[in-house]
């Protein structure tokens, strides 16, 4: 055999040797991420990666292994070799948590990439909808800074995870992962910190902490706890745990030892009687509990059936007896097909976290006003003072002193997460929307023009009139959006939107209104006309919306005063999506449209129409094509074309 034969044989013995080698550390750090040891999963992976072995299945499983440790700079490290190598067989999810992570190292031009990706995949998922509807969601954020005063609370913290604080009369009490000294403390192999433990600290009237120390060592068990509540008089808990009890652990079908939560009771200075809560299960998780103001409802996080995502904020009645009424989801109006978490409530707000809603990256915090029917508000995001890049999380305040604590793993912390004091410098914000309305083509002011405002939902709020200078005004609040249609005879009505920012001053608002109907002939566009670019339906939908509808009352008022126009309407999308899809939905958005007219009393000869999808495009983007969002829009247009006049 000559030397060359043999070196060749010898060369491909040693690479088998070490594919099956790889292969082996493989299997085995699979095993290991399969049973939540995700720190020895990653340190494999990476490992081989390192070698230079890549596999779409390894990929995504290292860069979920970080993401679930909040590692988020390593996550993008390695969701961007995955989406290098594979985006046919990417799941959906994973666009979403590449989008995360990225926003979390504030590559945020690329996230936004991503995330409409996520979208055209998903057209069902809400958090596609939420970021498409709120665009300049990160300058709202950045806007609200300067409102609260935030410190690490240095004297609670310690160099592993410590979160999740809660008041208990003169005390408040959190979770630590510190070493306790305990000769059964275990580390676990998710994070490779201890087991939690519950920690307390004396705080005075000012709510400033002192004196840290073990919670009553009843309570302690081999496993975590975490995140207790507390009744007013201090005599009932309900806590966090692993389904541990009595000595007995407790799994579900794939051997898994899920949350639970207890109840314990204060008797002879210590905390006895722990229970597990009737609505608890082997099968599903329930976590971070919290009392409402009146003590009458648990609220509580879990992932049990009927979870619309990850988590879900549930909430039950405690009955005369201490059991709990089947838990009630809070609906979409809060819980998102994300991660919601740590509820916390005052007499009138809702706080909790989550990474379903547009934030700055991981959990950011976000509040929702409790309407006087239980209903929520809309759900606002707290602002960068607290909220950053990591993740936010356990807000917690005393209203009356406008002092609180929150947990974050941001930068500059003393462990994978600290607490943080926050003092709330709120000042009621005032402003005003005014303006002044003229003649489009002589400048003259327009007296007695009748202004409408709408808030972004297209409810009236209210209508005024200008007065003999031109000028309006109305008291809005700060923060939010606005639309306002201006009306006078012999003038064509116009509509704008405003984005009031989050400052006390005015805004203003100027129309310009044009009193020549445009001329038009067969053949013309009388969308063009009233300067109707497309006709909005809600996301992936194609019934009427308000904003729709005002555009659309403009073609009628047209069509009425000419009866014997005809028109063909056609709708159009863009290339994203496939073409058969585009073609449906564009359809029956033109039927909408057609409905809309004939059921105010318009003729079914005088209109046709159709949807044609992708197929008229009038630019360059097509499938394949790299374009940018105003690209798109573009070729997303609604047509009245007049066949008749």
């Amino acid at each position: 055999m000559s030397k060359k034969i043999f070196f060749c044989i010898a060369l491909i013995t040693v690479f088998s040797c070490n594919l099956y080698s790889q292969k082996n550390k493989i299997a085995k750090a699979d095993k290991n991420y399969e049973n939540y040891a995700y720190i020895d999963a990653i340190k494999t992976y990476e490992k081989v990666a390192n070698k230079g072995y890549k596999s779409a299945d390894m990929f995504e499983k290292l860069a979920n292994a970080y993401y679930f440790n909040s590692k988020f700079d390593e996550a993008a490290k390695w969701y961007g070799e995955l989406f290098t190598i594979d985006t046919v067989q990417v799941k959906t999810e994973n666009y979403y948590r590449y989008a995360q992570s990225l926003r979390s190292i504030n590559n945020n031009d690329k996230a936004n990439e991503v995330m409409i990706e996520f979208n055209k995949l998903n057209h069902n998922d809400r958090r596609g909808k939420y970021f498409l509807n709120n665009e300049k969601y990160i300058s709202k954020i950045q806007a609200r800074k300067g409102r609260y005063e935030v410190q690490n609370a240095t004297n609670l913290n310690s160099q592993y995870s410590d979160y999740g604080t809660r008041f208990f009369l003169d005390k408040i009490v959190y979770t630590t992962a510190r070493d306790t000294g305990g000769l059964q403390q275990r580390k676990h192999s998710w994070t490779d910190q201890y087991f939690t433990n519950l920690y307390q600290a004396n705080v005075d009237d000012s709510l400033t902490t002192a004196n840290p120390t073990k919670f009553d060592a009843t309570v302690r068990s081999r496993f975590h706890e975490s995140t207790p509540t507390f009744t007013k008089d201090g005599k009932t808990m309900y806590f966090t745990r692993n389904n541990y009890l009595n000595g007995k652990k407790g799994k579900n079908e794939n051997n898994t030892t899920l949350l639970k939560i207890y109840k314990a009771t204060y008797e002879k200075g210590k905390w006895s009687n722990i229970t597990a809560l009737n609505i608890d299960s082997d099968l599903y998780n329930l976590a971070h509990p919290i009392l409402s103001p009146d003590e009458k409802t648990l609220y509580f996080v879990s992932d049990m059936p009927g979870t619309l995502g990850q988590s879900d904020i549930f909430k039950s009645s405690i009955n005369p007896d201490g059991t709990l009424s089947t838990p009630i989801n809070l609906g979409d109006s809060i819980n998102t097909s994300g991660k919601e978490t740590f509820p916390f409530l005052t007499d009138g707000e809702l706080y909790f976290s989550s990474d379903g809603y547009p934030g700055l990256g991981g959990l950011d915090i976000f509040e929702s006003k409790i309407n006087k029917d239980g209903s929520f508000g809309p759900v606002e995001n707290i602002g960068s003072d607290i909220n950053s890049s990591k993740d936010d999380f356990a807000f917690i305040i005393n209203k009356k002193l406008k002092k609180g604590f929150f947990s974050s793993n941001k930068d500059g912390g003393m462990g994978s997460d600290d607490i943080y004091q926050f003092k709330d410098n709120f000042k009621k914000c005032k402003q005003s929307l005014a303006g002044t309305i003229t003649d489009l083509k002589t400048k003259e002011l327009i007296a007695n023009c009748k202004l409408t405002l709408y808030d972004n939902e297209f409810k009236n709020i209210g209508t005024t009139y200008a007065d003999e200078k031109g000028r309006y005004a109305f008291e809005i609040e700060c923060g939010k959006t606005y639309r306002v249609r201006a009306e006078k005879e012999e003038y064509i009505t116009e509509e704008k939107k405003i984005d009031v920012e989050e400052i006390t001053g005015t805004t203003l608002l100027d129309f310009d209104l044009d009193k020549e109907i445009c001329k038009v002939a067969i053949g013309d566009d009388l969308g063009k006309c009233f300067g109707i670019k497309m006709i909005y339906f809600e996301f992936d939908k194609s019934n009427i919306q308000h904003e729709a509808a005002i555009d659309l009352e403009k073609i009628l008022d047209v069509l009425n005063q000419i009866p014997t126009m005809k028109l063909d309407i056609r709708s159009h999308t863009d290339s994203r999506g496939s073409s058969s899809y585009n073609e449906k939905l564009s359809d029956r958005r033109a039927k909408s449209t057609i409905n809309w007219l004939l059921e105010r009393g318009i003729n079914t000869n005088r209109i046709i129409g159709n949807g044609y999808g992708e197929n008229q495009l009038i630019n360059k983007c097509s499938d394949g094509v790299e374009c940018s969002e105003e690209e798109h829009q573009l070729n997303r247009r609604s047509e009245f074309i007049i066949t008749a006049l």
